[in-house]
C-alpha cells in the first residue's frame, strides 16, 4: 500500500473532484467511509448532493474562517492523501479502510489519537483499491497541524498496515532514490518518439561521463563534447566550480528554453561535489611501460580489482564497501559504450537497473576505492579483443559481485537496493552468455588429446571432488581442459593453479563453476611462471603443511590447504 501526500488552498475543488466523475469517468459510487467525528454529510449518501456538498465544504473549513478572523489561516490549508493498495492485494471493505484512515491521519499528526483538537478531516472511497483523505491543517485551538515528514510517517504507518491486515508488502525505499519523472515528461517523452524521459537519458549520459573521466575537469569537457547535450557550468567569485547544469537539445519549455537539471536533481551522488570527491586523486594508467616490461592487461586488472569486491562487503566497514559497490556501478556505466553492439542492449539495462542499489543511506568512503576506478578507467584505452575473453571475464565476476552486493543490501534492510540488484542480475545473466559464447567455443576448439584430458579430469577430481561431476559433464569442460593444458605449456602447475583458484573464490554461488575455473586460470596463467627454483621451495613448504590423512575430511582438501607462496620480484 502506498501513499500520496500534497497540499492545496481549495477545499470546495478538492471535494468536487472527489465526488465527480474522474479525469476519466473512473469514479464509481463516491462515498464516506470515515470522518473526524463519524457524522460527517456524505454527498454521496443524500438525496440533495450538491446541498450536502457544500455543507461538507462549510464544516471542514469551519475553524479556518475562524483562524482567517485572527490572520492566522495557512496559505496552503488543504491536506491531500491518498492511499492506494496494491494489485495483489484483496478487496477491503468500507470498515477497514475507515480504520486504516484513521491510523494514518493519528500517525501523520492531522488528528493525532485522543486529541480532542486535532484537524477535521474525512475519507472518501470511490474506487475498490484506494481512498483519499482530505482535511483542513487548522486544529480546535485555531493553529496549524504539525505534520512534518507526514510522507515518511504515512509511509512506516502503511508497512504496519500491510502486516497487520496481510497484504503485499510494498517495497520501500530510503529517499535515496533518483527522482522519477513525472507523468507530464514521460508523456513528453512517448510525442517525441523517446521510450525513456529526458532527466533518465540525461543521467546515464553523465554517469557513463563520470564513469570513463579520470578528473572532475575531464567529466565537464566530456559532458561538453557530448552530442544533443548543452552543458551550464556555475562558478564561485573566485573561479572554482561550483555546479554544472545540463540539457537535451530540443528538450525545451513553452517558451522554447532550454529546460535545464542540474547534477543533484538528476540523481543524489551527481552534485558536482559528489563527483569531485569520487574522481579527485585518481591514478592515471600510463600509457607506456618501461622496456623489457610486459604492460599488464587492463581487463586482467579491472577484473581482479572487482573480483575483491566480496571480501570487502563481507568486512565490518559499511562506508568502504558502499564505495566499492558504488565504484563499480561505474565499471556497469562504462562497459556499454566499450563492449559490441549486440551486447550494448543488455549491458545498459544492467547498468540503468543497478543504479538504485548503488546508493544507501550508509555514506560512502570513496577513497577506499580508487584502485578499483583506476582499473576500470584503464579500459578505456584497451578495445575489446576479437575473442571478447576480457569482456566475459569482467562479467564472470560481475555475476558474482552483484550477488555480493544483493546479500549485503539485504542484511542492512536496504529492499530497493536489494530488488535493484536482483533485477540486474538477469540482465548480466543474458549479456554474460553471449559474451562468453564465441570466446569458450574458440578454446574448445584447442582442446588437448584425450589422455591429457583425462589427467586433468583427476587433477578435477582431487582439488574440487563437490563440484568434479558437474564441471566434467558441463559443455565448457572443454575449454578449461584447454586453458589447463595452456597453463602447463607456459610452465605452470595446473594443480597447484586448480587450488589456488579454490580457495581464492567460492564456487557455492557461481551460476557454473567451470566458468569460473576457466577465467580465473587462464588470467592467473598469464602471469610468468614461477622458477624450477620457486616451484621447489613450494614443494618443501606444501609437504611441511600437509595434515595427516587422518586429519583431512573431504569437505577440507580445498578449504584446507596451505596457499603456495608466490614467485619472488
Amino acid at each position: 500500500m502506498i501513499a500520496k501526500i500534497s497540499s492545496g488552498k481549495d477545499t470546495a475543488g478538492l471535494i468536487r473532484y472527489l465526488y465527480g466523475p474522474g479525469r476519466a469517468n473512473e469514479h464509481t459510487d463516491p462515498h464516506l467511509v470515515a470522518s473526524w467525528d463519524g457524522f460527517a454529510p456524505d454527498p454521496g449518501r443524500s438525496n440533495n448532493f450538491n446541498a450536502t456538498r457544500k455543507l461538507l465544504v462549510a464544516d471542514l473549513d469551519l475553524r479556518l474562517h475562524q483562524a482567517k478572523r485572527l490572520g492566522r489561516a495557512p496559505k496552503q490549508h488543504v491536506w491531500h492523501c491518498s492511499l492506494r493498495a496494491s494489485p495483489e492485494d484483496r478487496i477491503l471493505s468500507d470498515d477497514e479502510w475507515a480504520a486504516i484512515a484513521r491510523r494514518i491521519v493519528a500517525a501523520t499528526g492531522i488528528a493525532p489519537e485522543g486529541d480532542p483538537d486535532g484537524c477535521r478531516w474525512i475519507a472518501v472511497r470511490h474506487a475498490q483499491d484506494h481512498i483519499h483523505i482530505a482535511a483542513t491543517k487548522v486544529r480546535g485551538d485555531l493553529r496549524t497541524a504539525r505534520h512534518w515528514n507526514d510522507y515518511l510517517t504515512a509511509d512506516k504507518e502503511l508497512a504496519t498496515v500491510e502486516k497487520d491486515y496481510g497484504l503485499h508488502q510494498v517495497i520501500r525505499g530510503d529517499r535515496t532514490a533518483a527522482k522519477r519523472p513525472t507523468r507530464a515528461e514521460q508523456e513528453k517523452a512517448r510525442r517525441t518518439g523517446h521510450q525513456r524521459a529526458a532527466r533518465e537519458r540525461l543521467r546515464s549520459t553523465v554517469r557513463t561521463a563520470v564513469s570513463v573521466a579520470t578528473s572532475p575537469e575531464e567529466f565537464l569537457d566530456i559532458l561538453t563534447r557530448t552530442d544533443s547535450v548543452q552543458v551550464d557550468i556555475q562558478y564561485f567569485p573566485s573561479g572554482e566550480i561550483r555546479g554544472y547544469k545540463v540539457a537535451l537539445d530540443g528538450d525545451t519549455n513553452a517558451a522554447g528554453d532550454p529546460i535545464w537539471h542540474s547534477g543533484s536533481k538528476l540523481a543524489p551522488d551527481l552534485s558536482f561535489p559528489k563527483i569531485r570527491e569520487r574522481l579527485t586523486d585518481l591514478d592515471t594508467p600510463p600509457t607506456t611501460t618501461p622496456e623489457n616490461h610486459r604492460r599488464p592487461n587492463p581487463w586482467h586488472q579491472a577484473t581482479a580489482a572487482a573480483e575483491r569486491i566480496p571480501h570487502r562487503l563481507a568486512q565490518a566497514d559499511d562506508a568502504a564497501a558502499q564505495a566499492h559497490i558504488a565504484a563499480f556501478g561505474e565499471a556497469l556505466d562504462a562497459l556499454p559504450i566499450l563492449a559490441p553492439k549486440n551486447l550494448r542492449p543488455q549491458l545498459q539495462q544492467a547498468a540503468i537497473t543497478l543504479e538504485r542499489a548503488t546508493r544507501s543511506r550508509i555514506r560512502a568512503q570513496q577513497d577506499q576505492a580508487r584502485a578499483l576506478r583506476s582499473a576500470i578507467r584503464a579500459l578505456r584505452t584497451t578495445p575489446i579483443t576479437e575473442d571478447g575473453t576480457g569482456l566475459a571475464m569482467f562479467l564472470d565476476v560481475a555475476l558474482l559481485v552483484v550477488t555480493a552486493a544483493a546479500h549485503w543490501h539485504q542484511l542492512r534492510q536496504h529492499d530497493q537496493q536489494v530488488a535493484a540488484a536482483h533485477q540486474t542480475l538477469a540482465h548480466l545473466q543474458t549479456a554474460y552468455q553471449q559474451a562468453a559464447r564465441t570466446p569458450l567455443a574458440t578454446l574448445a576448439q584447442r582442446q588437448p588429446p584425450a589422455h591429457t584430458i583425462e589427467r586433468h579430469a583427476k587433477q578435477i577430481r582431487t582439488v574440487v571432488p563437490d563440484y568434479a561431476e558437474e564441471v566434467l559433464e558441463d559443455p565448457a569442460w572443454a575449454a578449461l581442459a584447454t586453458v589447463l593444458t595452456e597453463a602447463e605449456t607456459a610452465g605452470h602447475d595446473p594443480e597447484r593453479l586448480l587450488q589456488h583458484v579454490a580457495r581464492q573464490r567460492t564456487l557455492d554461488d557461481a551460476h557454473s563453476a567451470t566458468h569460473v575455473l576457466t577465467w580465473r586460470i587462464l588470467r592467473l596463467s598469464q602471469r610468468q611462471a614461477p622458477s624450477a627454483r620457486a616451484r621447489a621451495a613450494q614443494n618443501r613448504s606444501t609437504m611441511r603443511s600437509v595434515p595427516s590423512p587422518a586429519e583431512v575430511s573431504p569437505a577440507r582438501t580445498v578449504q584446507g590447504w596451505p596457499a603456495p607462496r608466490g614467485p619472488r620480484r
